[in-house]
């Protein structure tokens, strides 16, 4: 894996801290004023456009603006450019999530400013298709391109009704990044399950107080996710656009909560916020054996534990079933295209090229080291057989690469991602940090989610 630079440190640490992606706009507002169109697809995919129409418009003198955060992305856009002259492409940097996410709302609202593209994460996509503020990319090819890419980021960027929203660009399949001297001082074995882990959990911080085995970060709702995610959990399951089954706290969630926090009542883990200067202090000085993490950890970490340089190795999540081994994903992000584009074949094609162009997909991993979407580069040796002295020489991406295979297809986001991260650092969050009932804690989440859902104009199932 390539090193860390001074290029790329900005980039990781905040694109991947979970973002609350959407503002004040109201979703029953949007969803009134939207009128036609239906994210839930119920609508059939439009004509399709002709080779010849796309050749036209590749030929044709245009100007595109697209707003992404991703640094030194011109190299990349260079590529296109080259291919397609007559197009040129204006980079703007609207700011990272949130504060993109709200000048886009703010521009489409006032019909007025909103760019060709943009950069948006997986987890925003319903965000902009309840709004019906996305191009489907269909007509324009973009199906042919499934193939290529990790079927369970397709999963992320289509519709139910087979529309395609973005095409992916990078991707979190979740890990476990662990310091194997320490490990090894103590005697302890990988975890393979998650009842293994809970008994070196217990193990660990028995034979030295100021060591735990992890941090399970009070702040961190992408994480909850990502291993709610592993665990096969559907918290929210959308149909058309105004229905929604919210379910944060089933069985599955409840065996989450009772787990996480179980064994932060018993004080064997830490739960401190996550990228802060003491978080970075404690992965300095060994206070975790492990973090849970996702694949653009190693690269973040190696930056940012410099002090700990060859004691730390990479291996799957703990499983709850380890003959069916599966995964989550914390991070990533697409490109998609604005459905107010004058220019939506240009656009389209941008947007197709820019990720699925073998030299900027390589790019992207090489020059960001964003952790690859496209199953070329993660079946390449030349990616996979990255050995850093900072992994102890161990294939760090291979161990991410076959992580990836085992993440679950079907998870869903809602699309009011901010109220579901506030509500549940404001319950389950809170229950970790003050080390009270998680599981009680969870009914919280699920009824003060239900409450906002419904106030926002959206039937909810089951409640």
């Amino acid at each position: 894996m390539p090193g860390f630079t001074s290029t790329s440190s900005t980039a990781p640490l905040s694109r991947r801290l979970f973002l609350a992606t959407t503002g004040a706009l109201s979703l029953g507002a949007a969803l009134t004023a939207c009128g036609g169109g239906d994210s839930g697809g119920s609508s059939a995919a439009a004509k399709p456009v002709s080779q010849a129409d796309i050749d036209k418009a590749m030929k044709t003198p245009t100007e595109l603006t697209f707003w992404t955060w991703v640094p030194n992305i011109a190299k990349e856009v260079a590529l296109f450019e080259k291919k397609y002259p007559a197009v040129k492409v204006r980079i703007v940097n609207a700011g990272q999530g949130t504060p993109q996410y709200t000048k886009l709302r703010t521009a489409l609202k006032a019909g007025s400013g909103a760019p060709d593209m943009v950069q948006i994460e997986y987890q925003a996509i319903p965000t902009f298709t309840i709004t019906n503020s996305l191009l489907d990319l269909r007509p324009y090819g973009a199906s042919a391109l499934k193939s290529h890419f990790v079927d369970w980021t397709w999963g992320q960027v289509s519709g139910s009704g087979g529309e395609i929203w973005a095409i992916p660009q990078d991707t979190g399949p979740m890990g476990m990044l662990y310091r194997h001297d320490i490990f090894e001082k103590h005697g302890i074995q990988v975890p393979r399950t998650w009842a293994e882990f809970a008994a070196a959990a217990r193990k660990l911080h028995k034979a030295d107080p100021g060591v735990y085995l992890t941090n399970l970060a009070a702040n961190q709702v992408a994480a909850w996710h990502g291993l709610l995610w592993q665990a096969g959990a559907k918290p929210y399951v959308t149909s058309g656009r105004s229905d929604i089954a919210i379910s944060v706290d089933d069985a599955v969630s409840r065996k989450l909560g009772a787990y996480w926090g179980g064994l932060a009542k018993e004080g064997v883990i830490g739960v401190e916020p996550d990228f802060t200067d003491s978080w970075y202090a404690a992965l300095n000085k060994g206070k975790y054996a492990t973090w849970i993490t996702a694949a653009w950890g190693p690269v973040f970490l190696s930056g940012s534990a410099k002090a700990t340089a060859g004691k730390w190795r990479a291996a799957p999540l703990p499983q709850w079933d380890a003959a069916r081994p599966s995964s989550g994903n914390w991070g990533g992000s697409t490109t998609a295209v604005v459905r107010s584009t004058k220019n939506p074949v240009a656009a389209a094609v941008f947007a197709q090229f820019l990720n699925s162009d073998p030299a900027s997909a390589r790019m992207f991993a090489t020059e960001q080291f964003f952790f690859p979407a496209t199953k070329a580069l993660l079946t390449d040796a030349s990616f996979t057989g990255d050995a850093p002295s900072f992994y102890g020489g161990q294939k760090v991406n291979q161990v991410f690469a076959d992580i990836s295979s085992t993440v679950n297809s079907s998870f869903q986001w809602p699309p009011f991602l901010d109220q579901a991260a506030t509500d549940w650092t404001e319950t389950v969050g809170k229950s970790l940090a003050d080390h009270t009932d998680t599981v009680r804690a969870l009914g919280s989440w699920q009824s003060r989610l239900t409450t906002y859902a419904k106030s926002q104009g959206f039937t909810v199932k089951g409640s």
